[in-house]
């Protein structure tokens, strides 16, 4: 898996070539701060294969279904996890963020598995090992198919039930751990329903809540509610119950190591005023408000990252031309800073940026925007906003979720017969950077 001239060549030219990269070449080459964590991101059921005790494994399974395909094998990480961990050693970073699967470690509910903690723990190992700080998720949208039946995260007594997942998980993992978030995303949902999906919803909620259906009847249960729903009729209230479930799994660690840093990570877009009597400021309350006020007791925020979105009187408006990615998306690179700007001038904690990157198989476009996005957040940093690190999402590419594996945002590609994972172009751009702490 070594990276060898001809791809360093091809990156060096994708880089010099952007016009990002030069404007900010004329302005500064600024150095990070020591200890700055650079790092690469991966979940549990995107990567790791064969997670079947999963509520996503059971709706990708079931008909009907919006999941594109089956997460399967994914990219086998289960059993590969060590070559996962060359990778992040090989780009030249020196963090590596990923998640425990409560479905692997809670199989059923109140039994605990110590063989899969077991293994998990090995990883953290294999972190250190290798001088790497391994950064934890405690829950990565997936959770087990017994927690689902029940009604998941709208149940009152959910976040009870994941707190003593967390302590588990936290008696013994937590010594080895270098920060943990509790919940990945939790405001998803709002950010889906009422922006990012608000126009497609309509057509696509019948479609859901008939898999959903499915999945019910396929574990004899009356309901079944993932962990990444969009489903939920009373988003206030599931608000309300998640975080609670933070807070809830937050002290559970604590209790467990005092002074392991604990946060949560949100999906925050950089939502820009466009006009007079632009609707920013109140869809910005709606997205992201009751939880950037819940998390001010926090050790650090994580911000993940990906568009912004422009607002007028009445709602979004198409961006100017430029770069999009596969989906068709803006790539805007001074989104990141926005949204961490945004994040800590409310919260008033330390930010990390724990995902940021690009759907698309053109690695140039990710090549050019990793040191343009990183530019905007160094301005950002010192502007006195105080980040502690960059995670790009993400390590490999992998099983996105109900679009399957069709989406390309990992720094290497992974052969879905024989798991051979190749560094791409990006990856050494991005490791530069790393290695030297400095743009």
């Amino acid at each position: 898996m070594m990276i060898d001239r001809r791809t360093l060549i091809a990156a060096s030219v994708a880089l010099a070539a952007s016009p990002w990269a030069n404007a900010a070449s004329k302005r500064f080459d600024p150095a990070f701060p020591k200890g700055f964590l650079w790092g690469a991101a991966t979940s549990g059921h995107q990567i790791e294969g064969n997670n079947v005790n999963a509520d996503i494994w059971v709706v990708e399974n079931v008909k009907p279904t919006i999941y594109a395909e089956k997460s399967a094998d994914a990219a086998n990480s289960f059993e590969l996890w060590p070559q996962d961990l060359d990778l992040v050693k090989q780009i030249g970073l020196n963090t590596y963020r990923f998640s425990l699967e409560w479905s692997r470690i809670e199989p059923e509910e109140g039994m605990f598995s110590i063989a899969a903690l077991d293994h998990y723990k090995r990883i953290i190992d294999g972190c250190r090992e290798r001088g790497i700080t391994p950064v934890v998720t405690f829950n990565h949208y997936t959770t087990p198919r017994w927690f689902a039946a029940r009604g998941g995260w709208t149940k009152q007594d959910a976040p009870q039930l994941f707190a003593r997942f967390c302590d588990q998980a936290a008696r013994r993992l937590a010594e080895g751990i270098g920060y943990a978030t509790t919940l990945n995303e939790p405001n998803l949902i709002a950010v889906l329903r009422y922006a990012a999906l608000a126009e497609q919803l309509d057509k696509l909620l019948p479609y859901i809540r008939a898999m959903n259906e499915a999945a019910a009847r396929a574990v004899g249960s009356e309901q079944f509610v993932t962990g990444n729903s969009i489903s939920v009729d009373d988003v206030d209230g599931l608000t309300r119950t998640m975080i609670a479930g933070h807070k809830a799994g937050r002290e559970a660690i604590k209790a467990v190591r005092p002074n392991l840093p604990v946060g949560v990570s949100l999906a925050i877009v950089d939502d820009q005023a466009v006009g007079r009597n632009s609707i920013r400021d109140s869809m910005r309350t709606k997205l992201y408000g009751a939880w950037l006020e819940a998390v001010r007791g926090d050790d650090f925020l994580g911000v993940q990252n990906y568009e912004r979105h422009l607002w007028d009187a009445k709602g979004t408006v198409e961006p100017p031309p430029g770069d999009r990615n596969a989906a068709g998306g803006e790539v805007y690179p001074a989104a990141l800073a926005g949204a961490v700007r945004h994040a800590h001038s409310v919260t008033k904690v330390p930010i990390i940026v724990t995902e940021h990157g690009v759907n698309t198989e053109d690695d140039a476009l990710r090549a050019r925007l990793i040191p343009a996005a990183l530019t905007e957040l160094k301005k950002t940093m010192d502007e006195g906003v105080p980040v502690l690190g960059y995670f790009h999402w993400s390590l490999i590419d992998n099983f996105e979720w109900l679009y399957g594996y069709k989406p390309k945002y990992g720094l290497a590609s992974v052969d879905r017969t024989t798991f051979k994972r190749t560094l791409k172009p990006s990856a050494q751009v991005y490791g530069a950077i790393a290695r030297r702490n400095a743009l």
